[in-house]
């Protein structure tokens, strides 16, 4: 794929980068490498200085950043907007709280004969970090704003289409005092990423995205015996029971089916409703989906943009088509948007079987399936009945039925009566083929840091 700035509303291609040659990557991961030796002994206090000035800068320049965004991979610019104020909440977040997390952890010298016992967290190394076009500013950041405070250093491969928003980060930490090699963008294509992490100076790699790509950096990392955080794909169910507020319920699940134009692997894309109130769910839920305006992403009155490139257009198209050839039905949407650009409406689709592809694949775009369950065991067999397992609403004031949610669905997340969202202050992850390991919190900063054992004698 080339490193190309495409605009998804109109289709036009607006900028192309050539990717960096093998001396070129050497050069970059040299420069990692030397950083590292000393930024590793920086203190808390300085990072954290730099990391509230990134926040600033982020703040400050936050117009234009989401301009560029929306251009490179079609968000709405109030989305852009939200994405890159989240940047600044999730760096400052870290700078605040990153020496804490990471302070010495006591253990119990008297039971293992010691003066003293305890763990120490310390940074790894250059960290090889492959990120999708989605979220292009957030998904980058929360990996990167713990990373730097735990005195690692970063390598960015980030997703093809969105090379401006890649370098307009690295200028960020730049302009914000960090040294040069603390955080670099690395403009190669997904056939360079092999030769870098199976460079002895990348020490660890982050990987969100596809599945594939999941399956090819953890298996080159596993040869190498490198440490990988993966956050895969997600097929996540929003369960409503009969004590749920239908209204509110509604609202939220349009926001979560839609969300970044449907394009969020912890979007709910599978409604699982109570028979008890599908018909007036389903009703309300239509309406909302019904009424979203989709158009012009720079426009502050738009709700759904463009898909991000004409491949994801026909992947949702397949699905929808697939399901409704054999035998679902389709409530409103179901065909791609007659204007340039790669616009998909929001679709709503129920009587989808195990038959259909979209039973199993995760829809990349503003698509339910809305199915009918009798009871809670229902529900929660059928929630769980996914490969994935990222995130999981569920929609009840039954105090019971909460703790068998909360206990039973097989994610990284249950979120009740609201919507799976990404917040600093939690761990963020999936189970099954969502992957491992956690973003995030203090686990997040954890990941790429060295629990260090240590025992003084009496």
């Amino acid at each position: 794929m080339a490193i190309t700035t495409t605009n998804p509303a109109t289709g036009e291609t607006v900028r192309t980068f050539d990717a960096l040659g093998d001396r070129e990557i050497a050069e970059r991961i040299a420069l990692a490498a030397e950083t590292f030796s000393s930024y590793r002994r920086t203190s808390f206090a300085q990072r954290a200085e730099w990391m509230r000035t990134a926040a600033d800068i982020l703040d400050d320049a936050a117009e234009d950043i989401a301009a560029l965004i929306t251009l490179e991979m079609g968000k709405t610019i109030k989305a852009a907007k939200a994405e890159v104020a989240k940047c600044a909440t999730g760096a400052r977040f870290y700078a605040e709280h990153a020496e804490r997390f990471l302070a010495d952890e006591p253990g119990d010298a008297g039971a293992v004969s010691a003066a003293a016992a305890y763990t120490r967290w310390q940074p790894l190394g250059p960290v090889l970090a492959v990120m999708p076009w989605n979220f292009p500013l957030w998904q980058v950041v929360r990996f990167a704003a713990p990373a730097l405070m735990a005195g690692n250093v970063g390598l960015l491969k980030h997703a093809s289409n969105v090379p401006q928003t890649a370098l307009r980060l690295e200028e960020v930490f730049l302009a914000a005092g960090f040294p040069p090699g603390a955080f670099q963008t690395l403009l190669i294509g997904s056939g360079a990423v092999e030769a870098v992490l199976t460079d002895p100076r990348v020490v660890a790699a982050t990987l969100t995205g596809s599945e594939p790509a999941g399956r090819a950096v953890a298996a080159t990392a596993g040869r190498e015996i490198k440490k990988t955080v993966l956050e895969l794909g997600g097929s996540d169910p929003f369960v409503v029971m009969p004590s749920a507020d239908l209204e509110r319920a509604a609202a939220v699940a349009t926001t979560a089916r839609c969300q970044n134009n449907g394009q969020s692997c912890i979007a709910a894309k599978r409604f699982i409703v109570h028979a008890d109130v599908a018909e007036e769910f389903a009703r309300l839920f239509v309406k909302n989906m019904s009424s979203l305006v989709v158009g012009d992403p720079m426009d502050e009155h738009t709700d759904i943009g463009p898909l991000a490139t004409e491949q994801g257009l026909r992947d949702v198209e397949e699905l929808v088509d697939d399901a409704v050839g054999k035998g679902a039905e389709v409530h409103c949407g179901g065909r791609r948007v007659d204007r340039p650009g790669w616009f998909y409406p929001p679709t709503v689709v129920t009587g989808v079987t195990p038959r259909m592809r979209m039973y199993r694949e995760e829809v990349f775009g503003p698509v339910a399936g809305l199915y009918v369950v009798p009871d809670i065991d229902a529900a929660i067999g059928l929630a769980n009945d996914t490969d994935f397992g990222l995130g999981a609403n569920a929609w009840t004031e039954d105090l019971a039925e909460r703790d068998r949610f909360a206990d039973e669905l097989w994610a990284g997340q249950v979120f009740v009566n609201g919507m799976v969202t990404s917040y600093p202050e939690l761990p963020f992850g999936g189970v099954r083929r969502s992957g491992y390991g956690r973003e995030l919190g203090a686990l997040g900063i954890r990941e790429f840091c060295n629990a260090k054992t240590v025992w003084i004698g009496r």
